[in-house]
C-alpha cells in the first residue's frame, strides 16, 4: 500500500473532529463533468463560454440558452454516489467526520447518507419560482425541455423557475459560509479533496483552519500544497476505498 495512504489512514484513526472540503473531483467518479480538467466544461465548445452562461445576467437575459446548457451539462441522468461519498457518510456515522463542505451542486453527499453538508454553491435538487417562491424538484426542470417555451415556468403563477444554485455575479449564502468557517476552525483534521483550490471565495476557507492535520488529495498538484502536511496526488476513490 502507498505510504501516503497509510499515513492518511493513521491520521483518520486519531482524528476526533475531521472536516471534509470537496470540489468537482469528488463527483467526477460518478460521471458528473467537472469544469477545469482537460475534458471539462470550460474546454468544450459552446456559443458562449460556460462562465458566461452560468451567470446571473445570462440567466435573465438569455434564459432559453441558459437552460439548454444547464439541463444537458449540469443535470446528468441516473448519477449515483461513489465510494468517496459513502466513506465520508460512514466517517460521519462513526463520529469522526463532523461536516462536509462541498462546492458541488449534485446532492450526492446527502444521497450517500451524509447529514451535515454545507453546499457552498447550492443544489440542482432545489428550484424556486422567482415570483411566488414555490418549490420544484429537479424533474420539473428536466421536463421543461419538452414544453413549448423550453423554460421551466411555475404551475401556480407562471413565473420563471430558477435553480437554487449560486451563479456567477451572485454572492454565496452568508449562513452557509458562517457554518463552514466555524466547522473548519473547530476541526483537528481538514481533508481537502478533488478541488484545484482556484475558485474564490470558497477556496479561501483553508485560511480558517487552525488544527493539526491538513490533507490535500487531488490528482494534480494545487498552488496551496505547501500548506499541507500530507499531499496525495491520486484519485479520491482509490484513497477512500482504503479506509
Amino acid at each position: 500500500m502507498n505510504n501516503k495512504i497509510e499515513e492518511f489512514i493513521a491520521i483518520m484513526n486519531e482524528s476526533k473532529n475531521a472536516v471534509f472540503f470537496g470540489g468537482a473531483g469528488v463527483s467526477t467518479e460518478s460521471g458528473v463533468p467537472d469544469f477545469r480538467s482537460a475534458d471539462g466544461l470550460y474546454y468544450q465548445k459552446w456559443n458562449y463560454p460556460p462562465e458566461e452562461i452560468l451567470s446571473h445576467t445570462f440567466f435573465y437575459s438569455k434564459t432559453k440558452e441558459f437552460y439548454k446548457f444547464y439541463i444537458e451539462k449540469l443535470l446528468p441522468l441516473n448519477i449515483q454516489p461513489n465510494i468517496t461519498h459513502f466513506k465520508l457518510a460512514e466517517l460521519e456515522q462513526k463520529g469522526i467526520l463532523k461536516a462536509v463542505i462541498t462546492q458541488n451542486i449534485d446532492g450526492l453527499h446527502q444521497k450517500a447518507g451524509s447529514k451535515i453538508v454545507y453546499e457552498l454553491h447550492g443544489s440542482t435538487l432545489r428550484n424556486y419560482c422567482t415570483k411566488c417562491n414555490s418549490f420544484y424538484s429537479e424533474e420539473k426542470i428536466r421536463q421543461s425541455k419538452n414544453t413549448t417555451e423550453r423554460i421551466p415556468l411555475c404551475d401556480k403563477c407562471g413565473g420563471l423557475i430558477k435553480p437554487d444554485v449560486v451563479l456567477y455575479e451572485e454572492p454565496l449564502d452568508s449562513s452557509i459560509m458562517t457554518n463552514a468557517i466555524n466547522s473548519i476552525r473547530n476541526a483537528d483534521t481538514l481533508i481537502i479533496g478533488g478541488t484545484s483550490l482556484s475558485v474564490y471565495p470558497a477556496s479561501g476557507l483553508i485560511d480558517y483552519f487552525e488544527g493539526k492535520n491538513l490533507i490535500l488529495i487531488n490528482k494534480t498538484p494545487t498552488n496551496q500544497d505547501h500548506y499541507a502536511n500530507l499531499v496525495i496526488n491520486d484519485s479520491l476513490g482509490k484513497v477512500f476505498s482504503s479506509l
